[in-house]
C-alpha cells in the first residue's frame, strides 16, 4: 500500500512497521500536511508571554490539573518516563519530570510552550491524540519524523466540564523499552487520570448542584450530569450527553426531568438514565436516590414503575 501526494512517498517498508491505528494519521501527513519525514518538523517554542495566555486560556483546568500530574508522575517517574499537560491545540502547558531527565526533555521539546500538532509535526502521541480524539501511542519509528524515531510517547483527551476536549495528557520517554511492553500499561494509567480530571472540574463547575453519574464508562469520559434544585439538568458531561443523545454543538444543556417536551430529545431514555443512575450510586436504595434527584420517594416509586411497566 502507498499513500503520496505530489512529494511525499510512504513505502512499503516504513508502512510495515506502522500498527493499523495509525495509518490515518500517516496518510494524513503524507496527503494532507504533505511533511517531510526525513525534516526536522516545526517543533516551534512560545515564549514566555504566550505560554501564559496559553495557560490562562484553559482556566480552571490548569489548577484542577496538577494533582493528577504529580500523581502520574509518581507512577511513571520510575520507568524514565516524563509526564507533559496540553492545551487542545497540542501546545504543552505543564510538565513533571525528574531532574535527570530534564536535559533530555530540552532537547526533545517535551518541554512548556512547545507545539506538537500533528499538522506540524506529524504523527505523535500529542497530536494524533487530539487530531482523533482518542488514546494514542507511538512508539519510535512510529512516528512519521524520522528525527523522532527515538522517542515513545502515550497520550489521552481529556473533556472539560462543557463536555468539549480541553486538552490532553502525554507520558513520553528518550529511552522506551525497544519492544514498547509497557504501551498498554501507560494508556490505561492515562485514561484513569483523565477521567479524574474530568471529574474534578465537572464537580468543580457544579458544585452547588446535585451530581449524578450515570452508570460506569469504558471510554475516557466518565457519564454525569448536574442537577438544579429543580430537577433540571444543567450540565453533562462528554459522555452523558452521547448517552443522552444531546447535541454535542451547543455547550449550554437545561432540560427538566419532570416535564414532557421542551424540545429534548429521547425524554423518557433521559429520564430512564438519570434515575437509574441514583439508584446505582445509592446501591438500589430508593430512600437515598430520591434524595440525590430532589423528589420524595413516592414520586421517584412512581416513576420507577412507569419505567417497568
Amino acid at each position: 500500500m502507498r499513500v503520496m501526494s505530489e512529494t511525499i512517498l510512504i513505502t512499503p517498508d516504513r508502512l510495515a512497521m506502522i500498527p493499523t491505528s495509525l495509518r490515518a494519521s500517516w496518510s494524513r501527513c503524507a496527503s494532507l500536511y504533505a511533511i517531510p519525514p526525513t525534516g526536522e518538523g516545526c517543533i516551534e517554542l512560545l515564549c514566555g508571554a504566550e505560554l501564559r495566555q496559553a495557560c490562562g486560556r484553559m482556566g480552571p483546568l490548569m489548577k484542577t490539573a496538577e494533582p493528577e500530574l504529580d500523581r502520574l508522575h509518581g507512577i511513571v517517574s520510575t520507568l524514565d518516563y516524563t509526564v507533559l499537560l496540553s492545551d487542545p491545540n497540542g501546545i504543552v502547558l505543564a510538565r513533571r519530570g525528574d531532574p535527570p531527565q530534564e536535559k533530555g526533555s530540552r532537547r526533545w521539546h517535551l518541554w512548556p510552550g512547545a507545539r506538537w500538532s500533528e499538522k506540524r509535526v506529524g504523527t505523535n502521541g500529542l497530536g494524533t491524540c487530539l487530531a482523533e480524539d482518542r488514546p494514542v501511542t507511538v512508539h519510535m519509528d512510529q512516528h512519521w519524523l524520522l528525527s523522532l524515531r527515538y522517542l515513545a510517547c502515550s497520550a489521552v483527551p481529556f473533556y472539560g466540564p462543557d463536555g468539549r476536549v480541553a486538552g490532553a495528557l502525554n507520558v513520553s520517554s528518550t529511552r522506551p523499552d525497544p519492544e514498547g511492553r509497557i504501551a498498554i500499561m501507560m494508556e490505561a494509567v492515562l485514561v484513569d487520570a483523565a477521567r479524574r480530571i474530568e471529574r474534578r472540574s465537572f464537580l468543580h463547575a457544579y458544585g452547588s448542584h446535585t451530581v449524578v453519574l450515570l452508570g460506569e464508562s469504558s471510554d475516557i469520559s466518565l457519564p454525569m450530569v448536574a442537577l438544579d434544585e429543580s430537577r433540571v439538568v444543567v450540565g453533562a458531561t462528554f459522555a452523558a450527553r452521547q448517552l443522552l443523545k444531546l447535541d454535542d454543538a451547543d455547550s449550554n444543556v437545561c432540560f427538566d426531568l419532570g416535564t414532557q417536551g421542551r424540545g429534548v430529545p429521547d425524554f423518557q431514555e433521559a429520564e430512564r438514565a438519570v434515575i437509574e443512575g441514583a439508584l446505582a450510586m445509592s446501591g438500589g436504595k430508593v430512600a437515598p436516590a430520591a434524595r440525590l434527584l430532589g423528589i420524595s420517594r413516592s414520586t421517584l416509586h412512581r416513576k420507577i414503575r412507569a419505567m417497568e411497566a
